[in-house]
């Protein structure tokens, strides 16, 4: 039922917002809340380690069909900015191991995928809608947000991370 109502509200949130809804939006900058989380791997990822990096923050779920959507074009992302002092963090929105890696059969991720068992992180974060995202400049400030899915390897969205990584 909780998955059911995120899902109708993503919906209807997209329906009505139109195209604008797929675009980065910035934000009056802000320090990010706290993001330390057990990996899917076993290890931990603690946000504040990360800085001095540009983080992209993706709040998703396996269920959600725009957070499955938009994966293929996170990796590329990730693969495009290898050499560059950029990491994706993908926090997994209260869905089991199991789940998590039957989705990753189909398609494959190199990026850190963050278990948030409770989602305790995405509430403090003010996620109410799957997929959000946030970029994270390299001071641990939150510069930009989107509610929604888009291609992260298209030019319009590379062009503000290269911003985020020149400052």
């Amino acid at each position: 039922m909780k998955h059911a109502l995120i899902w109708i509200v993503a919906s209807l949130g997209l329906a009505l917002a139109g195209p604008a809804a797929a675009q980065l939006k910035p934000t009056k900058p802000r320090a990010a809340p706290e993001l330390n989380l057990p990996t899917l791997e076993g290890g931990r990822v603690n946000l504040a380690d990360l800085r001095g990096r540009v983080v992209l923050v993706n709040f998703w779920a396996v269920w959600c069909p725009p957070c499955r959507k938009e994966m293929p074009s996170m990796e590329r992302l990730s693969k495009l900015m290898a050499q560059r002092p950029f990491t994706i963090l993908a926090s997994n929105a209260g869905e089991t191991p199991e789940q998590i890696r039957s989705f990753l059969k189909e398609v494959p991720l190199t990026f850190p995928i963050l278990l948030d068992q409770d989602s305790a992180r995405m509430k403090a974060w003010r996620v109410f809608v799957l997929p959000t995202s946030f970029l994270v400049d390299k001071q641990g400030q939150i510069r930009y947000s989107l509610s929604g899915h888009i291609e992260w390897d298209e030019p319009e969205a590379v062009a503000v991370i290269e911003k985020l990584l020149a400052e």
